[in-house]
Parts: C-alpha cells; sequence; structure tokens
C-alpha cells in the first residue's frame, strides 16, 4: 500500500511544472488576479442581498455584474489555457514513445485485417519473409504435395 509520504511526494512532483510555471508566467499571474477581483466585485455585489432569488434577479437583470461575471471567466479560460500549455509542451519521452508504438501496431493491424486490402497485402508480408516458393501446399484431405 501506498504511505502518505509517497503520496505527497507524487502529488508534488506532478504539481512542480504548474507551479514553476505560474511562478515565470506574468500573464498566467495576470490572468488569475484578474479573474479573481473580478469574482471578488460580483460576490460583493450578490452577497449584500438576503435571498437567492433576489440575487439571481439582479445578475439577470444588471449588466455590469454581467460583464464582470464574463470578464472573471474569461480570465479563467485564459490562465487555463496557459496552464494547460506547460502539459502540452513536453510529454515524457517514455509516454511519447509508447504513444507512437501503439498507433503504429494499430495502423499494421489495421491494413492486415481489413477485408479490401488485407489479403494483398497478408500475400505480399508472406512472400518478403518466407519466399515466392510453392514448398508446401496444403491440400483439405491430409497429404501434402
Amino acid at each position: 500500500m501506498i504511505n502518505t509520504k509517497e503520496r505527497v511526494t507524487d502529488a508534488a512532483a506532478s504539481a512542480r511544472p504548474y507551479v514553476e510555471r505560474a511562478l515565470r508566467d506574468k500573464e498566467l499571474r495576470d490572468n488569475v488576479r484578474n479573474a479573481y477581483t473580478s469574482a471578488r466585485a460580483v460576490y460583493e455585489e450578490l452577497s449584500s442581498r438576503r435571498k437567492v432569488s433576489d440575487a439571481a434577479s439582479r445578475l439577470a437583470g444588471d449588466k455590469g455584474l454581467q460583464n464582470e461575471l464574463r470578464n472573471a471567466i474569461d480570465e479563467l479560460r485564459n490562465a487555463a489555457g496557459r496552464v494547460q500549455a506547460v502539459k502540452r509542451q513536453s510529454p515524457e519521452p517514455a509516454q511519447a514513445a509508447r504513444n507512437g508504438l501503439l498507433l503504429l501496431v494499430g495502423i499494421t493491424l489495421g491494413l492486415l485485417l481489413n477485408p479490401i486490402t488485407g489479403p494483398a497485402v497478408r500475400r505480399l508480408l508472406a512472400r518478403k519473409l518466407f519466399g515466392s516458393g510453392n514448398g508446401f501446399v496444403y491440400q483439405g484431405n491430409g497429404s501434402a504435395t
């Protein structure tokens, strides 16, 4: 069983690229800061209402609040896109190799098992691997010629 220390170590290792990106990327920090500011403004405006229905009707009717909420969502999307770019930039070599191998195996199986091109490809492959000689011919009655 994995103990707590190993779980924490694994979580820290997987979060490291994101933390490094947040420390180096000023635009990411600005996106998060702007999203927080906009969301905080919407929250403060809506939290003054006692009932949820009052807050909902206020949000539905106030264009300024809608714009603030839209701004917060846009900023969070931008920040998420920048964080996800970290993941897309550096795939692990072992994972890339595995994915390439799986793609190659899938294409090969597709060519060999395809009902249209399969028989021709299998004959070609058999000729290349075993030669074109007819040293053995199967006769359905058990005798070889």
